[in-house]
């Protein structure tokens, strides 16, 4: 079994072995969600949505207006409801990739503004995890094509296992201030590349995405749970570098990491 962001799992050795063959079924259907077509979506009123929500600041942090989305929550279920309506096999591949980073974050969003005030999404438990306080991740809470799914089911075994891209990281939102920032736009077919691309510049030259201080580098713990996506811990450095500003990849390129961090805080707007 893999162990993610989310996922620590105790137990006897039997249980671990029924649950790996269950995975195993699991991760062979969701491969059924591989696209195959060429049409696209609509993602206009998830744009609106995103874009009278979230609050970029002088920093390049985006912060969300959860009180505000909460008043509004039947326009966000409705684009929802639409998303899982939809055979996202009939779209093209980089429709597919918008499409299920929109749903992943508007669902987060809905499961955040549901339960706000909260000060962690941590805090927030759907069920599906054998941890309290473990998240809303593993709550089979979606539904399309006729398969309930879990937030972590659209991360690990459709976003990251169909695509195989390390840039969806920067797209995905976990409603956490060391996440990457949520999009001040929906994502589309055709702006999904420089959109994540966006993101990332704007997360590798924030604190907490990459912290050099004294030739040291503390980074997010992304970097760490996913190194393997970047090409393993050696190659991070090189993909750092690539989206930094000149004057912090400078520092980068002679620095050694230290270590990594994460804080799962809310990203809410500060009152």
């Amino acid at each position: 079994m893999n162990l993610t962001r989310r996922a620590l799992f105790a137990g006897s050795a039997s249980i671990v072995a029924v649950n790996a063959f269950g995975l195993l079924s699991a991760k062979a259907a969701l491969t059924g969600f591989r696209p195959q077509g060429k049409s696209g979506l609509d993602h206009s009123a998830f744009d609106a949505l995103v874009k009278s929500s979230v609050k970029p600041d002088a920093q390049g942090y985006n912060r969300v207006d959860y009180r505000g989305v909460k008043s509004n929550l039947a326009a966000l279920r409705s684009y929802i409801a639409s998303l899982e309506a939809a055979n996202p096999v009939s779209l093209s591949r980089n429709e597919a990739h918008a499409y299920w980073i929109n749903l992943y974050n508007a669902k987060t969003l809905e499961v955040v503004a549901d339960a706000y005030p909260v000060t962690s999404i941590k805090k927030i438990n759907l069920g599906g995890s054998f941890l309290f306080g473990a998240g809303p991740w593993k709550a089979k809470i979606l539904r399309v094509n006729g398969t309930d799914l879990s937030l972590d089911d659209v991360e690990h075994e459709i976003v990251r296992a169909i695509f195989k891209d390390p840039m969806s990281h920067y797209g995905l939102n976990c409603a956490s201030y060391s996440c990457p920032n949520l999009a001040t736009r929906a994502f589309t077919g055709a702006n999904v590349d420089a959109l994540l691309r966006q993101n990332a510049e704007e997360y590798i030259n924030h604190p907490r995405g990459v912290t050099v201080d004294n030739g040291r580098i503390t980074a997010s713990k992304i970097y760490s749970w996913y190194a393997g996506d970047f090409g393993g811990k050696s190659r991070l450095k090189d993909h750092w570098m690539s989206f930094a500003n000149p004057q912090k990849a400078a520092l980068i390129e002679p620095a050694s990491i230290s270590g990594y961090e994460y804080d799962w805080s809310i990203n809410a707007l500060k009152l």
